[in-house]
């Protein structure tokens, strides 16, 4: 895929959060594709990404990532992004994202964002 597809790939998958569907989120993913919050443990495969995200989500009714750069080179995407997670609670975090695409999918999804940001908008 050229970067730009690369690139349209990952604003589509941002896009995918909004709408909640946990399933269409996973399904961007490659069968053994790697997802790593930094501050936590990485998982690997659909079925630990998709258990991730659920947990992750369980605490609120939707997300919405506002990509305010990306940037492709080959097969990698990098993002600036302000997440919002929207419920009975609201976080709202700036994250850096890296993507890695192949053959349409995500293969590889890491996330750098401070933890502490997040706990206190938790608490």
């Amino acid at each position: 895929m050229s970067e730009q597809e690369n690139i349209e790939l990952v604003r589509k998958f941002c896009g995918a959060w909004a709408g909640g569907d946990v399933g269409a989120i996973v399904g961007f993913f490659a069968d053994d594709a790697i997802y790593h919050n930094i501050p936590v443990n990485p998982v690997q495969g659909k079925d630990a990404i998709k258990g991730l995200i659920e947990q992750f989500m369980a605490p609120f009714e939707r997300a919405e990532f506002e990509i305010t750069h990306i940037a492709a080179n080959g097969d990698d995407v990098l993002t600036e992004r302000l997440d919002r997670f929207v419920g009975e609670k609201s976080v709202e975090l700036p994250v850096m994202g890296t993507f890695e695409v192949k053959d349409g999918k995500i293969t590889s999804w890491r996330d750098y964002f401070d933890l502490s940001m997040w706990t206190k908008q938790m608490s």
